[in-house]
């Protein structure tokens, strides 16, 4: 069985996110078109559906630490903050996306809340599974040594 651990997060993360899209309860909230992702960054995302690929990567955080919560979510999405003449350091990611991103997740019935954090629901795995089912099958067409992998 292909689970999330035998294909590239990137394919992963670009087939979600078009998947996702089609789902009602994940919306692009109205402030995603100037917001930063976090402090350490100098200007909003310039991709035109950056809040699409962003819920698809936190959910596969889910999938592979979970039970995860925001706190950890916002250190894995954060980076290195420019100070000027001082030395850089590590900043945070922004919180505000990471809770609103889970919530919707939530609604959507992909993930729950457990005392420990968010984990995945049953739902939510045979999502993730299929489609990395989907993209193994069309990388072994290209590539007929994976093939042994489905």
């Amino acid at each position: 069985m292909v689970t999330v651990y035998d294909v590239p997060p990137n394919k992963l993360i670009e087939r979600l996110s078009k998947e996702l899209r089609n789902k009602d309860e994940i919306q692009e909230p109205s402030w995603s078109s100037f917001v930063k992702t976090g402090v350490h960054k100098e200007k909003a995302p310039v991709q035109p559906d950056w809040w699409y690929d962003r819920v698809s990567a936190v959910l596969r955080s889910v999938y592979i630490e979970g039970p995860i919560g925001v706190s950890k979510l916002r250190g894995k999405y954060g980076g290195k903050q420019n100070r000027g003449s001082k030395p850089s350091k590590a900043a945070k990611g922004s919180g505000s996306i990471i809770r609103e991103s889970l919530q919707q997740l939530e609604s959507a019935g992909l993930i729950e809340k457990k005392d420990e954090g968010r984990v995945m629901t049953p739902e939510g795995q045979s999502l993730m599974d299929n489609l990395s089912h989907e993209i193994m099958k069309k990388m072994a067409e290209d590539n007929p040594d994976l093939s042994k992998y489905l």
